[in-house]
């Protein structure tokens, strides 16, 4: 082929590993959305940047000793995006989390921002029995309806509640009605000030983790649409997701809400490491 006088690089996939379904345990499922932003803009470009970066992680995790490169992560083209109905958007992430599931392979969704984490908790819904829905988050999102419509970035956990157990962890800003339901309701809700062991055995048998990047204290993570001070950082996070690999089986997870800063990337790398550092803790984790 003429082709073969190029010096090909990377494929821009995640990791820039070779694209190979047949062979995948984990499908990174790119949902560029970000029509009900309440205040900073451009999650949309999250999911190309949080790829982009994933090119530049070291495979080999220092931490478990052992590279999973080779584990098998396949990733195809961005999701199509309704940009106008929030509603019509999650169904098309349900459809794509739902062929996952079907073919037993591990769903990663990368947002957009924290809406589009819906339609995989629809998707779960009928799939799931022992499993509780892990939120690592700056805001509560627990609002009924938000600016005319129940599907809003701020009412995602609403939804989840409606069908799953969950446990909330690095809230640090909520409304006065979201703060007056979790108190009638004793809801798990964890500020940052938390023991790991407190959130892990909170947690059902199978877990769903959905993470928005502004749970991170923006000292580590400022590539966020509403930073809020006083966030968690790497090495706590780390140390909740870690054991929740050990003890739980994580059945797939979600990373939304990173906003790039043209010039810096360290939120984009701190995103796409924090994927891949989920991947390795379910791997090691496999009975």
């Amino acid at each position: 082929m003429a082709l073969d006088i190029f010096h090909m690089g990377l494929p821009r996939t995640f990791l820039g590993v070779p694209n190979d379904y047949a062979a995948s345990r984990y499908v990174v499922l790119s949902s560029p959305y970000d029509s009900t932003a309440s205040y900073g803009v451009g999650m949309r470009f999250g999911p190309h940047a949080i790829i982009e970066a994933s090119r530049q992680v070291e495979t080999y995790d220092i931490e478990l000793g052992r590279d999973f490169e080779g584990c098998g992560i396949y990733t195809p083209d961005e999701l199509e995006v309704h940009r106008g109905s929030p509603e019509k958007n999650c169904g098309y992430v349900q459809e794509a989390v739902e062929a996952v599931l079907k073919e037993g392979r591990i769903p990663v969704l990368l947002g957009g921002e924290h809406s589009v984490s819906v339609g995989a908790f629809n998707a779960f819904a009928s799939r799931a029995k022992n499993i509780s829905v892990l939120q690592i988050d700056a805001h509560a999102d627990m609002r009924q309806e938000y600016e005319g419509t129940t599907h809003n970035h701020a009412c995602v956990m609403a939804r989840c509640r409606e069908k799953f157990h969950a446990v909330s962890v690095g809230v640090r800003s909520c409304s006065q009605g979201e703060a007056d339901v979790i108190k009638k309701e004793k809801l798990d809700v964890f500020g940052t000030d938390f023991k790991v062991e407190d959130v892990v055995k909170k947690l059902k048998g199978e877990v769903y983790i959905t993470i928005d990047i502004d749970a991170f204290d923006p000292s580590e993570a400022p590539g966020v649409g509403t930073p809020e001070p006083g966030g968690l950082k790497w090495k706590q996070a780390i140390e909740l997701l870690r054991e929740v690999g050990r003890e739980r089986k994580i059945a797939g997870f979600d990373v939304v809400e990173l906003c790039p800063i043209p010039g810096n990337t360290v939120s984009d790398f701190l995103a796409a490491r924090l994927v891949y550092k989920l991947i390795c803790y379910i791997e090691a984790g496999k009975k």
